[in-house]
């Protein structure tokens, strides 16, 4: 089909220049020569594609496939001592592993160990703050006998009468050393004369208007009360100021 097209555009410059006068004889020749040389190229980088395309198809073909015959080769040239190797890393990361597991364990148990003791402290110290609790309550009436005798003696009777003055003296003075006996081992009184009312204390009896007084506050203390270790043991009872306009 080439050729045809070829010899038919040569034929028509052969007419053409027959027919043509000199001058356009002349001018035509060089178009005439050009045709073999742009045939030449056009054709033959056409015709030059396909062979490139199945060269370059079979080089890629070529080359997976060696890399695939490299690849089966290095897993069968694998070593015994390669397998060995490679298992003894999986046992080493293994008991890294339970390595890592087992320091978790052991923090956590210190941990738990370390609580138990504190909470058993703790227990134990309360325990022995509190061991007296029951006797240290039952010496309290014996505090409040001293109480009682003392203030059942009159003024009268005391600058009347020495014998009386010197018994007087001695009984207080036995009151005070039981006092100090007490506040040694934890229990202390409660005097709370003048103070404002806390009812995790003072337990109110009753109230009374007072004007020159500020209402809640204590004016009589009917009965002391007594703590053992920052701890109520018994709540004194007193008298409150009342609020005239409530």
């Amino acid at each position: 089909m080439q050729r045809t097209l070829i010899s038919s555009l040569a034929r028509s410059a052969r007419l053409a220049r027959s027919t043509a006068p000199v001058g356009a004889r002349v001018a035509l020749r060089p178009m005439a020569a050009t045709f073999p040389s742009s045939r030449f190229v056009r054709f033959a980088s056409t015709e030059a594609k396909p062979e490139e395309q199945k060269k370059e198809a079979t080089s890629e073909q070529a080359s997976e496939t060696t890399e695939e015959t490299k690849a089966e080769t290095e897993a069968e040239a694998e070593t015994p001592e390669q397998s060995a190797i490679a298992e003894l890393e999986a046992k080493l990361a293994q008991k890294d592993k339970d390595l890592a597991d087992m320091k978790n364990h052991y923090a956590r148990a210190i941990a738990d160990f370390r609580n138990l003791q504190e909470s058993t402290k703790k227990e134990v110290q309360k325990a022995k703050d509190f061991a007296l609790q029951k006797f240290a309550k039952d010496l309290l009436e014996s505090v409040d006998n001293f109480t009682l005798a003392l203030s059942a003696v009159k003024e009268e009777t005391l600058s009347s009468n020495a014998e009386v003055k010197n018994l007087y003296d001695g009984v207080d003075m036995t009151r005070q050393v039981f006092e100090k006996t007490l506040n040694r081992h934890g229990i202390e009184k409660i005097d709370p004369m003048g103070e404002p009312f806390n009812p995790n204390h003072h337990e109110a009896t009753f109230e009374i208007p007072q004007p020159d007084k500020e209402p809640g506050t204590v004016f009589h203390v009917q009965q002391p009360g007594f703590t053992l270790n920052s701890r109520v043991l018994r709540p004194a009872k007193v008298g409150l100021v009342k609020d005239v306009e409530n």
